[in-house]
């Protein structure tokens, strides 16, 4: 039977690994082009090692060119960035106040802000638009940020994962003469790091791969995010491959790194919440 199990496990892995190389492949042959020169990115068979390295001149052309590469980078950092932080804070207000406070109505608000997780986004496009233009805001990043300062789902996932913390810290915590806040601040949140953490990155990762949003609420080519601006370099470097696969790492290099670093926090979150679900 122990021999059954192992053999399974073995296939598994097996069959595992060759889906992971599989899934990596495009990654892999995005970045193998992206240092070659263009004459070199279609060869067939596919040259995984460079014969010749070209990675200064398209590295020079993504962030030294005409198009400003490093204003939609920065562009594209501030608004990922602003949104996920005022996310991981309102968001998490929400929950605390929806899971360990007691107040009159609050699982029917819950419920009703729970509701409008069912309407699709593209029904408030025209409202948000009429609006976001009424208050002067319209092309303008504070429009964006404005639109995602808060967030319902992650409110809900907050919550789920605050219903496990025990009460009796709240309770002790009170007994020491500690307000609301200064529970949620010192005792809720340093509970919550692996939550937040999860939430984070796919909040910023939204933010990140936005397209949507800054296409219909953005009209000047200095405020566009990384998104929009690779739109450009897919405009005037239709034919370079190698300058596109460079200008596409570029952009996923701040989502690997905050995922690095995060990691842990992140596969904690996922492990807690999913036995705490």
């Amino acid at each position: 039977m122990k021999k059954k199990l192992d053999i399974s496990k073995v296939l598994f892995t097996i069959v595992m690994l060759a889906l992971s190389i599989f899934f990596l492949v495009p990654l892999l042959w995005m970045i193998s082009a992206s240092f070659k020169f263009e004459k070199d990115v279609m060869v067939f068979p596919i040259q995984w090692i460079p014969e010749k390295w070209n990675i200064v001149h398209n590295f020079k052309a993504v962030w030294m060119g005409d198009i400003p590469f490093y204003k939609f980078y920065f562009n594209s950092i501030k608004l990922a960035s602003i949104q996920t932080l005022s996310t991981l804070i309102f968001s998490s207000m929400a929950a605390f106040a929806f899971s360990k406070l007691q107040f009159k109505g609050r699982d029917f608000v819950f419920a009703l802000v729970l509701s409008f997780m069912i309407i699709p986004e593209q029904a408030t496009l025209v409202p948000r638009f009429i609006l976001i233009k009424w208050l002067g805001l319209y092309n303008t990043h504070a429009g964006l940020i404005l639109m995602g300062l808060f967030s319902i789902y992650f409110t809900f996932l907050m919550r789920q994962y605050m219903l496990g913390i025990s009460n009796e810290y709240i309770e002790a915590a009170k007994l020491d003469g500690a307000g609301y806040f200064t529970i949620y601040w010192k005792i809720i949140l340093p509970l919550c790091k692996p939550i937040l953490a999860t939430a984070g990155i796919i909040k910023f990762i939204w933010i990140w791969n936005d397209y949507q949003g800054p296409l219909i609420f953005l009209t000047d080519k200095n405020l566009y995010p990384i998104t929009l601006g690779l739109q450009l370099f897919k405009d005037d470097y239709a034919d370079n491959f190698a300058v596109l696969m460079m200008a596409s790492l570029s952009a996923i290099i701040p989502l690997v790194i905050i995922f690095i670093i995060l990691q842990k926090q992140v596969i904690k979150g996922i492990a807690l919440g999913g036995v705490k679900g």
